[in-house]
């Protein structure tokens, strides 16, 4: 039985990279056949990063059976994978998240959640020698999930390993970061494309604060005045959004790599609320900046109080 391997909705460079790199080391060094999928499209940066190392673009799933074995990577949050993920049989879970419960499976399988900035960085390190064994494509899409996932070593999720591997892939494949960080950042800021909606899910996670259902989503960028030049028509979109999604608001946070902060995008009363309680802000706008915000996982979420 070929294993699917797999990370959360939505999917980022890590959540495309890492099942690509999961699903290798098992089909090559472990004997194992496997084969990544998506949850959905890939983001702006993870289709550039597939073109840029020559990677097929993994078949895009919608749910799994009791049949499939699979293998979760990059999240364990339920609400993030396929609806009958607790029908599958799950093998594993290899994560850099905080571990939030609800997944059931029909076996002890092996699980192992890090605290380093990237679910690759993680791979490196089970992977141990067999690393050596990789095409050049498998050590790039590597290399690019930590580049991503550290904002190029800007956020603060970032680990002195994390920064070490990185820089020891780049120094293998022959790779300027800071020219291939670049160039991910470009691609990742180009959303021209997207309608509202589409860049109010492109990378946001589900969660509760104080009895509220919020959709908090991050829009990484080198551009922010592209998406801020929206604002009005992003917040008029948010209230679609989270009807359809059974939120009861979305928060947006425009992260400026370069300046390293975020801009929050203020529609109403609640929102100025959590914003001022979170993060201990004055709001006097429909926007207002938080210098020194750039990780979701880190610095927003744990801040998150009503």
């Amino acid at each position: 039985m070929t294993t699917l391997v797999f990370g959360h909705k939505s999917p980022d460079t890590d959540s495309t990279g890492s099942p690509i790199i999961w699903a290798w080391y098992l089909s090559e060094v472990k004997g194992a056949p496997a084969k990544p999928v998506l949850l959905g499209e890939p983001n702006t940066e993870a289709a550039f990063v597939l073109r840029h190392w020559g990677l097929e673009q993994p078949a895009i799933i919608a749910d799994v059976t009791a049949e499939d074995s699979v293998v979760i990577v990059d999240t364990n949050n339920p609400a993030e994978l396929p609806p009958s993920i607790n029908e599958a049989k799950i093998q594993g879970i290899i994560d850099h998240h905080l571990l939030v419960g609800g997944i059931k499976t029909k076996t002890p399988i092996d699980i192992t959640i890090r605290p380093l900035a990237c679910t690759a960085t993680i791979m490196h390190d089970l992977m141990g020698d067999a690393l050596a064994k990789a095409p050049k494509a498998i050590k790039g899409a590597m290399l690019s999930c930590i580049l991503s996932d550290t904002l190029e070593f800007r956020s603060p999720t970032t680990t002195p390993h994390d920064r070490a591997v990185a820089e020891k892939l780049a120094a293998d494949l022959g790779v300027n970061i800071t020219d291939l960080a670049t160039k991910m950042f470009e691609a990742k800021s180009d959303v021209s494309a997207f309608s509202d909606a589409a860049l109010l899910r492109m990378d946001s996670k589900e969660y509760t604060v104080a009895g509220k259902e919020l959709r908090v989503s991050v829009l990484e960028t080198t551009a922010p005045k592209v998406v801020l030049d929206r604002k009005d028509s992003l917040m008029a979109s948010m209230v679609d959004v989270a009807r359809e999604d059974g939120a009861d608001q979305v928060l947006l946070f425009v992260v400026d790599i370069i300046k390293e902060e975020a801009t929050l995008l203020v529609p109403n009363d609640l929102v100025k609320q959590i914003a001022e309680a979170s993060f201990g802000c004055t709001v006097t706008g429909d926007t207002v900046v938080l210098p020194g915000i750039m990780s979701r996982k880190k610095q927003i979420i744990p801040a998150l109080k009503l």
